[in-house]
């Protein structure tokens, strides 16, 4: 049986130990002035799965919060299973709109026409207003000449462009840093330029993470972020440190790292996916309540960098 007394109180403390962050990101908005509205924020929803949240407590978390809505992961075993997508992606949809949020994008593993269930999944993101959605991961083969793995993956970009022109939807590509003995194609975003060369960026784009960036990078991932400014769809963020960690937002360096100023002087508008990727357990508990806390200071985090960027 839920201690519903032993929750509410949980959540009380969250909530007070947040707003002090909250207070001060509303103090860095009135000094430093707004400037351009701050993007769309949307939560990457894999962390709900991931503690065991149910869609509607998933639901209650983003309004409580203050999000745009979610970056819904529609993957096997994920926050909704491609095979019931029809089913659960609207009703999804229906309830965080019940509450002024949507489904802002998807994340997805499809890589072609031929990915299982691509096609529904694509058709109700469609029918919800979802225009963005996430590809699957490339995976880098080192006994492959790149040169080569970049012809097939744009092979199955290029056919997904022609359903992107059917639908109205555009297909995203991350660029991700290695993860153990894996690499990504596209991590090295000389790779990523390869990629989405030649495609319409309303059809095939980029989904920047300036986490990764920094990994694969180093300070060089500038230079990248201009080259590929042409094809930038989306804005995907976690902290990263220099050790190569993941942490929570404010420890890191994605607010020093100057990425912000150089995002709001490129004019960008588009959707912020905000990715909790580090242990956010607290005293050996990971239920709601520490999710939320965790959520609460990334977002706070967020709208604080992107206020202060609009200085000068």
């Amino acid at each position: 049986m839920v201690d519903r007394t032993g929750l509410t109180r949980r959540m009380f403390l969250a909530r007070t130990a947040a707003f002090g962050l909250w207070a001060c990101c509303r103090s860095a908005e009135q000094v430093f002035g707004a400037g351009r509205a701050s993007p769309g924020v949307y939560l990457f929803d894999k962390v709900c799965a991931q503690a065991g949240l149910s869609l509607e407590e998933t639901v209650e978390l983003v309004d409580s919060v203050g999000l745009e809505g979610v970056d819904c992961a529609v993957r096997v075993k994920d926050r909704i299973e491609p095979a019931q997508v029809r089913q659960d992606l609207p009703r999804y949809d229906r309830m965080l709109r019940a509450r002024g949020r949507r489904v802002g994008l998807l994340t997805t593993a499809i890589l072609n026409p031929s990915t299982p269930d691509a096609r529904p999944v694509l058709e109700v993101a469609r029918e919800l207003g979802v225009r963005m959605y996430r590809v699957g991961f490339l995976r880098f083969r080192p006994e492959t000449p790149v040169a080569d793995q970049i012809r097939q993956a744009r092979e199955g970009l290029a056919r997904l462009a022609e359903w992107n022109r059917q639908l109205g939807l555009c297909a995203l590509v991350q660029n991700h840093s290695p993860a153990g003995n894996t690499r990504y194609l596209g991590g090295d975003l000389s790779e990523m330029a390869a990629l989405v060369d030649g495609f319409s960026p309303d059809e095939v784009a980029v989904a920047f993470d300036p986490a990764h960036a920094l990994l694969v990078h180093g300070d060089g991932w500038a230079e990248h972020l201009d080259r590929l400014k042409g094809h930038l769809g989306a804005v995907y963020v976690k902290d990263v440190d220099r050790r190569r960690r993941f942490v929570p937002f404010g420890e890191g360096e994605l607010g020093r790292m100057g990425f912000f100023e150089r995002l709001r002087r490129m004019g960008y508008e588009g959707p912020v996916s905000l990715h909790i990727e580090y242990d956010w357990g607290r005293e050996g508990r990971r239920g709601r309540a520490e999710l939320e806390l965790a959520v609460r200071n990334a977002l706070g985090h967020f709208r604080r960098w992107w206020a202060a960027a609009a200085v000068g």
